[in-house]
């Protein structure tokens, strides 16, 4: 039989001991793994065995002091050695440091992507072994607070000709009811074609005064230079456009319309409506798509009054692109690239279902927002080099048509 070393005779010694009074052996041996860890730390730092004389000595012991360090295995319970001028320090806490942070910024991007804090509680346990309450993920979640506070307060120094602006909808709990709420974003285009969220804000609805609220703060961040405005035909915001860019030219979101006038008419001939729209939004000039919109309207009059009625009198609202540089059209004829990013906040949103509070909701779509505009930094989204751009961002009255108006209501303020 071969004959054990004295490890490994503390080794089983530890795994008899520990079965014997109910503890885990896992555990144990853990532990006393550690504290040997600790002990030979200690014998290399001061560079002397315990009660030996050298002359390379670096200094002495001084007894233990308490630390508790958790694990997969659980807590355990250590005595961490210490010298007589307090100048050791154990790497590998400092290690357990660096893991901590590393969990405590898991925990927040966990609950960045949505995951709900009752989950990430979950997770935590299973992988890291710790305990960690749903108050305490909040609390960590909350750490994000000062960065998106300073995020969302930040000067807008740079000109943005063109702004899209759209909104979605979220469920919060307030005051034990959970109640549907707005969440309003605005993205702008700068004068050099990077796009970026400039803001994200929580409102009962899309009332006319919750964005204007939305757009005097812009304005007060220093906002300013605005050309160009893409949205739905939201009453609310239409007339807080109107109210507070006044001159600014707005397009009403092609997509949008499409949908709604395709909801106007049956399944049988919504092939057909769609195909006479594209040739509308689809012409290469102006003239030819007020053209075209004139004959959609002649042509749909008896079979579709409603519908030929609606063309006649919005149509011009899904026109007002042609104000622009003829490469921006395509990109700026819609809300499309914001409802992208509000399908990603989706994504990550509906895992949470129900946020706690407004705040909650705020500081998770913010924190995306962010990480979005460093994406978006990485190219531009617009050419704004060419000559012709630069007249246009100039005011050059020459390469700007009539702006479309809103519409009645709208001009009557």
């Amino acid at each position: 039989m071969a004959h054990l070393k004295r490890e490994d005779t503390d080794i089983l010694g530890i795994l008899q001991a520990s079965s014997g009074n109910g503890s885990d052996p896992l555990k144990a041996l853990l532990k006393h793994t550690i504290q040997r860890v600790l002990e030979e730390e200690l014998t290399a730092f001061l560079n002397a065995e315990p009660y030996t004389r050298t002359e390379e000595r670096r200094g002495y012991r001084n007894g233990y002091k308490p630390r508790t360090l958790k694990t997969r295995v659980g807590r355990l319970d250590l005595m961490v050695p210490k010298d007589r001028e307090g100048r050791f320090q154990t790497e590998l806490f400092e290690k357990y440091q660096r893991n901590e942070k590393a969990l405590v910024l898991a925990i927040i991007e966990m609950y960045v992507q949505g995951v709900s804090t009752r989950k990430v509680k979950k997770i935590t346990e299973e992988l890291c072994g710790l305990e960690i309450s749903k108050s305490q993920v909040s609390t960590l979640a909350k750490g994000l607070d000062k960065e998106v506070q300073q995020w969302r307060m930040s000067p807008l120094t740079k000109r943005y000709p063109y702004l899209v602006v759209d909104a979605r909808v979220e469920r919060i709990r307030r005051d034990g009811a959970i109640i549907p709420q707005s969440v309003l974003i605005v993205v702008g285009i700068d004068n050099e074609g990077y796009r970026e969220v400039l803001g994200v804000w929580c409102a009962d609805s899309e009332s006319e005064a919750s964005w204007s609220t939305v757009f005097r703060e812009l304005k007060e961040r220093g906002l300013h230079g605005i050309s160009y405005v893409v949205s739905d035909d939201h009453k609310g915001l239409t007339k807080a456009i109107a109210r507070e860019f006044q001159g600014a030219i707005w397009q009403r979101c092609q997509v949008h319309f499409m949908r709604n006038v395709r909801a106007m008419v049956s399944k049988k001939v919504r092939g057909r409506i769609t195909a006479s729209l594209r040739e509308i939004t689809g012409a290469e000039s102006l003239d030819s798509a007020r053209k075209r919109l004139h004959e959609a309207v002649e042509a749909l009059h008896a079979s579709h009054p409603k519908v030929a009625e609606h063309l006649d009198m919005h149509g011009e609202e899904i026109l007002a692109v042609y104000a622009l540089p003829e490469h921006h059209r395509k990109r700026m004829r819609t809300t499309n690239m914001l409802e992208r990013f509000n399908e990603e906040i989706k994504r990550r949103t509906r895992v949470v279902r129900i946020f706690p509070n407004e705040a909650s909701c705020i500081r998770l779509v913010s924190a995306l927002a962010m990480e979005e505009n460093e994406n978006w930094m990485e190219r531009k989204y617009l050419n704004m080099e060419t000559e012709e751009n630069l007249q246009y961002l100039k005011g050059g009255s020459d390469l700007i048509p009539t702006p479309v108006p809103i519409n009645d209501s709208v001009l009557s303020l």
